[in-house]
């Protein structure tokens, strides 16, 4: 891969300097996996951090043999940098949602980078308060109607990830039980609200069944963020 096509893809990398690119893709690893293989187990977190490529992958956690799904992630962005930094997460593994090409750097080469380009330390840090205002806001969100969590949801991951087209932003179409776990709602009520916003032609099922798209951004946006 080329440095350009990583520091235009990857958001961290936007103001790192040349040298620390070239370095990063000379001990960076390939990976590919395809639906629903395990990319990070339990026992693995804290042994490297983890770009995406492309496809889509989901961070789940085991409670009572059950698996929740806590985040969902796309192109560009990254996982594993906690465990790295701090206690690797408990029952916690992350899923590709579809075929899903990653490059990885180890643990040891990763702090080594942030030593090495100041730039890049504080980009990471810029991108970990995003994620915890994200965070807070779904906290603050489990007492909102569904209907606001569902368009909160969507409304995000379009922003985050979304891939402009025709029709709209484009994003995976996700399980019932996936997108409900995110939006913190029952099955039933995503179900109910995702027809009620293709109804008002808000969002729309592709006809590949595989991607979902955003067609009116604004009144979903309005509707996600003029509540909270």
């Amino acid at each position: 891969m080329e440095t350009t096509v990583v520091s235009e893809l990857f958001p961290l990398f936007h103001a790192a300097e040349t040298e620390t690119l070239d370095w990063l893709l000379s001990v960076s690893v390939e990976q590919a996996f395809t639906e629903q293989d395990q990319i990070l187990s339990n026992q693995s977190w804290g042994n490297a951090v983890y770009f995406i490529v492309s496809g889509w992958v989901k961070l789940i956690r085991w409670h009572d043999q059950t698996p929740i799904t806590l985040s969902v992630q796309g192109r560009g962005d990254f996982f594993g940098e906690s465990a790295v930094l701090d206690e690797p997460p408990r029952g916690t593994e992350v899923i590709a949602l579809t075929k899903t090409e990653v490059i990885s750097i180890s643990a040891q080469r990763f702090i080594q980078i942030l030593f090495q380009d100041p730039q890049l330390h504080h980009k990471l840090l810029q991108i970990t308060v995003r994620r915890l205002k994200q965070t807070d806001t779904r906290l603050q969100l489990r007492y909102y109607p569904p209907v606001v969590k569902l368009a909160y949801t969507l409304v995000n991951l379009a922003d985050s990830y979304g891939k402009p087209t025709e029709e709209g932003m484009e994003i995976l179409l996700l399980s019932k039980s996936d997108l409900a776990d995110l939006a913190d709602l029952t099955q039933d009520e995503t179900e109910q609200f995702l027809s009620k916003f293709q109804n008002k032609g808000w969002i729309e099922f592709n006809s590949n069944q595989e991607t979902l798209s955003v067609t009116n951004m604004r009144q979903l946006t309005h509707l996600a963020t003029g509540n909270i």
